[in-house]
């Protein structure tokens, strides 16, 4: 062992964990904001152009997904080498996860080029579709930079380096609200291009900031031990196994929860363009808080893993539970916050009172489950340190797809209680997703604690 075995307190384990998440909350709030900044210019053009931004990104999210998914499982496969001082294994892993976004790129775009057909057959209004679907076809253009930038990024994470991170989401926002203001309206004798615009200025950031971090990972001193692209090498299968074996799981579960939300998407869209409108805009205020959790998430796999590396897993059981506990507090007080003033938020997405007095109302449903998924994501960042991802698919699989989507479809479609069903059914399984994996967490890191007893005993 690297160093004793030891349970450092709770205050010590959640400011260890604000120190990395806090880059990481910039990051992602950065990442919504971009989101944001389509829904609302999209919004100003009117309900079918914010209606075709939300379809084509519900379907664009579907292989956004999948590559966030596999790439996600770099931070604890890093972690765990970085905490167990494998310099030469954290720098193959960096080049390795190269190979694994190029392939991850070929299917997303695949799957992108064939939108428009999708969208039709589900039962999206063919205006709404085609404009969708032109969204998605920009979109594809940078799939392949954004694939790689987040090989880099989650790799970065691993080794406990974020600040990074942080920086080319700033530049990435800013760089897109100025493509965004040209393009989607038409300025400095650019033609306006409405939602498609959307698309091609995400399109052009997810270049940049693959070109940014790729320069940074090359000459920062912070990746020096490592070397990670001082050299060209071919895909080695022990690497990639070691990274498919978490990845695939982690890629199941976040499947599973994406697909959920935007199937929950795609049915709003089949209630026309005010319902579809009114959802986005109650689900961005969702993910916009939703993305404080994230990075604690985040955090806490980080640091469970770099303490699981050294052989302290007394530290990282105690780890775990303070991001569960600080990911649940966090979202407790946003579902108060927007109990309050959900009015006043709707409002500053749309003055048309149609779509407002709807996405009031979702707004309350959203501050319901926002409790539950604080609770969900941080047990499942804490269980990722651990490298447990098998079983929290299949707990995923069923509390998304056995409870939550039939639920939703049944009362939201068949009994065509609308647009409230709909989120009532998932609101029930993030409780039963969150109660899964927390139960999930006390086994794993009890085992865990077994097993090193058992050690010392020998």
């Amino acid at each position: 062992m690297r160093s004793a075995i030891r349970n450092p307190a709770p205050l010590r384990d959640a400011t260890r964990i604000l120190r990395l998440a806090a880059p990481l909350l910039v990051n992602n709030v950065a990442t919504v904001g971009m989101v944001l900044t389509d829904t609302v210019m999209a919004g100003r053009l009117g309900a079918e152009e914010l209606a075709a931004v939300a379809v084509g990104a519900s379907y664009v999210m579907y292989f956004h997904l999948c590559g966030l998914g596999f790439l996600m499982a770099l931070s604890p496969t890093v972690a765990h080498a970085y905490g167990a001082g494998r310099n030469g294994h954290v720098g193959c892993f960096f080049r390795q996860a190269l190979w694994l976004a190029l392939l991850l790129s070929v299917v997303g775009v695949a799957g992108l080029a064939v939108a428009q057909p999708v969208l039709l057959a589900i039962g999206i209004p063919p205006q709404v579709a085609r404009h969708a679907a032109s969204y998605a076809h920009a979109i594809a253009f940078g799939l392949p930079p954004l694939f790689a930038f987040l090989a880099l990024r989650f790799s970065s994470e691993g080794i406990g380096w974020t600040r990074p991170i942080m920086f080319t989401a700033l530049i990435a926002l800013a760089v897109k609200v100025l493509g965004n203001y040209l393009l989607v309206y038409g300025h400095l004798g650019l033609p306006a291009l409405g939602a498609v615009g959307c698309g091609v200025a995400t399109a052009i950031v997810d270049w940049l900031i693959f070109a940014v971090l790729f320069v940074h990972v090359r000459r920062h001193r912070r990746y020096a031990p490592f070397r990670p692209l001082a050299r060209f090498e071919w895909p080695q299968a022990a690497r990639l196994r070691e990274i498919l074996v978490l990845a695939l799981p982690i890629s199941g579960s976040v499947l599973a929860e994406g697909a959920l939300f935007s199937s929950a998407a795609l049915i709003m869209g089949t209630f026309g363009a005010t319902v579809m409108a009114a959802h986005a805009i109650a689900i961005n205020y969702a993910s916009l808080m939703f993305m404080v959790p994230l990075s604690l998430h985040s955090a806490t796999t980080i640091h469970v893993g770099h303490e699981l590396g050294r052989g302290n897993p007394a530290a990282a059981r105690a780890i775990g539970w303070t991001g569960i506990g600080m990911c649940a507090v966090v979202m407790s007080i946003s579902a108060l916050v927007l109990l309050v003033a959900r009015g006043m938020i709707a409002g500053l997405y749309t003055h048309d009172a149609a779509v407002l007095g709807l996405a009031t109302q979702l707004l309350l449903y959203a501050a319901i489950f926002q409790v539950a998924d604080g609770l969900q994501v941080g047990a499942a960042g804490a269980l990722r340190g651990f490298k447990d991802a098998r079983v929290p698919m299949y707990l995923n699989l069923f509390a998304y797809w056995a409870v939550a989507f039939p639920l939703a479809w049944y009362f939201g479609v068949v009994r065509a209680l609308g647009p409230a069903a709909v989120w009532s059914g998932l609101i029930v399984g993030l409780f039963a997703c969150a109660a899964l994996l927390s139960l999930r967490y006390g086994l794993v890191t009890a085992r865990a604690m077994r097993a090193r007893d058992a050690t010392v005993r020998v």
